[in-house]
């Protein structure tokens, strides 16, 4: 980590200047941010997230039912790329027009991505409604909540971390432009007498 690259000129020294040991500085408190600052907050935003998945994933295994669904006939068409479902399980997925019963007793159909990999008439297949029997998704599970919730405070530490080493680099670049500018300077006050003899005598 580079970081750690600023931390020698806190020794002492008779050349450090002022530019030096802001930068040590800068290393420092971007080190502690990185150590400290950035699992705390992956650690908050990860509770946080875990709270909120669980409470929803319990929600929705309290409001969705699984019923029994019955193909009428294959619908053609490609299935909808928006399906969060990963690829390989919508290969295995059809599209059909069928007809279930929901929870509440209603008589529904329509079209559905049942879980079938040739439907054919009749076919059978497990259909995720809600409580007035419309077609809705599989409810999230607590494990997928957890694994969500993780990669997020995951995600938060990352961040964190890349915004202190980020204002690291900044504070050192402004630093070392400064230092430039000085010399520059410096170097306007002795160009005009550089090299002459008995200058500054």
């Amino acid at each position: 980590m580079r970081a750690l690259t600023g931390l020698w000129r806190w020794r002492r020294n008779p050349l450090r200047r002022a530019t030096d040991l802001a930068e040590a500085w800068a290393a420092l408190v971007a080190l502690l941010l990185m150590a400290v600052a950035a699992p705390v907050t992956g650690w908050l935003v990860g509770t946080a997230a875990e709270d909120a998945l669980q409470r929803s994933a319990r929600q929705q295994q309290h409001a969705r039912h699984l019923v029994t669904a019955t193909v009428v006939r294959e619908l053609g068409g490609a299935l909808p790329e928006a399906d969060p479902e990963p690829a390989s399980a919508r290969q295995s997925r059809s599209r059909v027009l069928a007809y279930w019963t929901g929870p509440d007793g209603s008589r529904r159909h329509g079209p559905v991505l049942a879980d079938l990999k040739s439907p054919h008439r009749g076919d059978r297949f497990g259909l995720w409604t809600d409580p007035h029997g419309r077609a809705t998704g599989r409810p999230l599970d607590s494990a997928t909540a957890t694994t969500h919730a993780a990669l997020a405070g995951l995600g938060a530490a990352l961040l964190t971390a890349a915004l202190a080493e980020t204002a690291r680099r900044v504070t050192v670049w402004r630093l070392v432009r400064r230092r430039y500018a000085r010399w520059d300077q410096a170097w306007d006050r002795a160009g005009p007498d550089w090299g002459k003899a008995g200058t500054g005598s």
